[in-house]
Order: structure tokens, then C-alpha cells, then sequence
């Protein structure tokens, strides 16, 4: 009878749980477009935040010109986009539009969903609150979009590299915390005896690192630092550049310093090209229950890397800067998954 309970609550969970994999599909689907939206530089093709009436494109033509005219108006198109037609800023304004939308989306199949399983008192003893943190953190998440993008229509051609980066990490952290929490609602609640604290640690530890490879990737973005160097493995001929540390303080090399922000960079994949086999062999050997977990970690780490070195070749075409970007985040999601696995193997 206690068996036949707990399968009756976990199932009692399972429209949550799905509802939290949607929204997390949904976050991975923004992400991919923001990707082309950033490579495209289409981010800053619509000038104004307007939550409601933003939501309808120009109609006519009279609406185009004007949403063109007032991109005239900005450093970008006066400095980098001066030749452009009507044709190429409709272009950019439907892959932000798109963006937004989605945006815009994700917010309502977050909300309504929520606001009937409160009503209806079908969510469990103690996430109640976890779920009205994703929505406020869903929120910042849309007011750092726009924060970014003003830092883009005054006094730069582009946005800050800063803010895209908490932009960046804000997506992660929404889609990271939405799939634990689905996880862990469909997880059978009984005793269940976890993988060695040595395994669960270094998993934990990896994650980490990806977390700091994503932010990485982010500064790289921001300054364009992939269209630098474009040769592997080493750097222009160098294994560490003679400008690594151009900029005083030296902190600010990390941050500001485009051939520092890539060495970074490929010091962080590296460091996971070593990590990951260690932590996918502790696994199999240690807590084969989780074997399936680390055997997927293990490869989509080998196509996130070709990805990244494929990009980097190539000088960052639009496809492969978005499929590495992508990659990325699936790369995350496995990490998370194995992390999830270890706690209950």
C-alpha cells in the first residue's frame, strides 16, 4: 500500500513536471534564436520596450518607415548600418520581433499554468514558492533583455558585453533550476542509496565549471573575440598570446581584453576535455546506475567542442556560432541531468 501512495503522488506530480519541461524547451528554443539574433546583429533593430503594444509588427508600410526611422537614430545604424535598406532592417527587426516574442510567450505558458495549479491546489507541499521564483526570475530576465539593449542605442555600436553575459547567465540559471525542479518531481520519493560523495562532488564540480565556460562564452560574444585568432590549437602560433595581459590592472584583461577572453576560454574547454572523461570513468565505475547519464554527458561534450573549434575556423558563421551556442546549453542540461541521477541512482 505504501508502494502504491508513493507512485499515486509521483504521478500526482507529472503535469507539473512536464509543464516545467515545456517552459524549459521553450527557454532553449530563445536561446537559439537570441544566438542568431546577436550574430545577425538584429538586436537593436526595435528601439522601444513596449510589454503590450510590442507585440504587433508594423502593419503597413507607413509603420515600417517609421520603425526604420527611428533605428536611424542610434550609433549602430549611423556607424556600421549606414547603406542599409527598408529590406535589410526588416530583416534584423523580424529575428528581434521573433526573439521578443517568444520572450513574451514563455511568460504567459509560465503564468496561466501556474496560477490553475495554485487555484486548484494541485502543486506539492514546498514548491509553491520555488515556482513563483522562476516567475520572478523569468521577469528580471525579460528586464535585463532591455537593459541590454539600451546599453546599445546611445553611445555604442553594439551592447554591453556585460550585460549580454548576465543575460546570458540569467537564461541558464531559469532553464538549470526549472530541470532540476522537474526532476526532482518525478522522482519517486523513497530511500534510495546515492553515488560515492567523491562522484557526486566532482560532478557538482564540472557543472560548475560549464556554468563558468557559458560565461565565458558570453564575454567572447560580447567582444567578438572569436573573429580574433582564428587558428587551434594554438593562438596565431602562440600557446599563450604576447597581449594576454596588454591592460593594467591585470583583472581587467579577463574581462576587457578580447585575446584574453578567448585563451580563457579555451583554458575552460580544455580543463572539461580533461575533467569529463575522469568524471564519466569515476561514474561507470563507481555509480554504473548513472552510466546512460555520463555515456551522453561524455559525447555531447566531444560535439560542443568540434563546434566551438568548427566556429572559431571559420570566423564564426551564423549557423555554427548558434549550433555551438546550443550546445552549450544541452551540454548543461546533461550535466544537470547527471548530477540529478547521482543524488538518486
Amino acid at each position: 500500500m505504501k508502494s502504491l501512495h508513493l507512485t499515486a503522488a509521483t504521478t500526482g506530480r507529472t503535469p507539473i513536471a512536464i509543464w516545467l519541461f515545456v517552459c524549459c524547451a521553450m527557454v532553449f528554443c530563445t536561446l537559439v534564436v537570441g544566438g542568431v539574433t546577436r550574430l545577425t546583429d538584429s538586436g537593436l533593430s526595435i528601439v522601444e520596450w513596449q510589454p503590450l503594444l510590442g507585440a504587433i509588427p508594423p502593419l503597413t508600410h507607413e509603420d515600417w518607415l517609421l520603425m526604420f526611422e527611428k533605428y536611424k537614430q542610434i550609433p549602430q545604424f549611423h556607424q556600421v548600418n549606414y547603406d542599409m535598406t527598408l529590406e535589410g532592417f526588416q530583416f534584423i527587426f523580424w529575428w528581434e520581433w521573433v526573439h521578443r516574442q517568444i520572450g513574451r510567450l514563455i511568460g504567459l505558458v509560465f503564468f496561466i499554468p501556474l496560477v490553475w495549479f495554485w487555484v486548484r491546489g494541485k502543486i506539492p507541499r514546498g514548491y509553491k514558492w520555488k515556482l513563483v521564483g522562476f516567475l520572478i526570475l523569468g521577469g528580471l530576465q525579460g528586464a535585463m533583455g532591455w537593459y541590454m539593449v539600451k546599453s546599445g542605442l546611445v553611445n555604442d555600436v553594439r551592447v554591453s558585453h556585460y550585460r549580454l553575459t548576465a543575460h546570458l547567465g540569467l537564461a541558464f540559471l531559469v532553464f538549470g533550476l526549472m530541470l532540476w525542479t522537474a526532476l526532482g518531481l518525478l522522482r519517486e520519493r523513497r530511500p534510495r542509496p546515492s553515488a560515492p560523495v567523491g562522484v557526486r562532488r566532482l560532478a557538482l564540480f564540472v557543472l560548475g565549471v560549464v556554468s563558468l565556460m557559458v560565461l565565458s562564452g558570453g564575454l567572447v560574444a560580447g567582444l567578438r573575440a572569436g573573429l580574433a585568432y582564428n587558428t587551434f590549437p594554438l593562438m596565431n602560433g602562440y600557446v599563450v598570446p604576447p597581449d594576454v595581459l596588454a591592460m593594467q590592472p591585470w583583472w581587467l584583461n579577463c574581462l576587457n581584453n578580447i585575446t584574453t577572453v578567448q585563451f580563457d576560454h579555451r583554458m575552460i574547454a580544455w580543463s572539461l576535455m580533461a575533467l569529463v572523461p575522469i568524471l564519466w570513468w569515476k561514474v561507470l565505475h563507481r555509480a554504473p546506475q548513472a552510466g546512460g547519464a555520463a555515456n551522453a554527458m561524455l559525447v555531447m561534450l566531444g560535439v560542443q567542442v568540434s563546434l566551438g573549434i568548427a566556429t572559431l575556423l571559420n570566423q564564426v558563421p551564423v549557423a555554427l556560432g548558434s549550433l555551438h551556442q546550443a550546445g552549450a546549453m544541452i551540454l548543461f542540461a546533461k550535466l544537470i541531468y547527471l548530477n540529478h541521477k547521482l543524488r538518486t541512482v
